[in-house]
């Protein structure tokens, strides 16, 4: 697997996870990085929880700086690995809700399956900084 394919899904899983409703706001922040809004209080606070996290912005302000989230998780006595089994169980969510509504085959939703802990694997350890 590429680099450049791992940076493109590992974004997109980071997206997914935080929400991804950031982008149908009006961009009025003055950042330079979009801030997302969890879909789910329960699931924003287990990240938060794995994470060792506080609050959102803490969340928000060490990504900003360009850590992982392995390095964020390292840092403040977190679970990397919850933090890779709640992401690979939100997505593996998501793959469901799409075969059943038939917008992938079986044949697609077991490729992207299989891959699915990989990447996400992967995508905790990247920074973007």
């Amino acid at each position: 697997m590429n680099i450049k394919r791992v940076m493109i899904v590992g974004t997109m899983i980071v997206a997914i996870s935080f929400g991804g409703t950031a982008w149908g706001k009006p961009a009025v922040n003055a950042s330079p990085v979009a801030k997302w809004s969890a879909t789910s209080v329960a699931d924003k606070d287990d990240l938060l929880k794995a994470l060792n996290q506080s609050s959102d912005e803490e969340l928000y302000d060490a990504l900003y700086d360009g850590k992982s989230l392995m390095d964020i998780a390292e840092e403040s006595g977190g679970n990397i690995a919850n933090v890779i089994e709640l992401q690979v169980s939100q997505l593996t969510e998501q793959l469901d809700q799409r075969l059943a509504s038939g917008s992938i085959t079986h044949q697609q939703y077991a490729a992207q399956k299989a891959e699915l802990k990989e990447i996400v694997t992967q995508s905790v350890m990247t920074s973007f900084g």
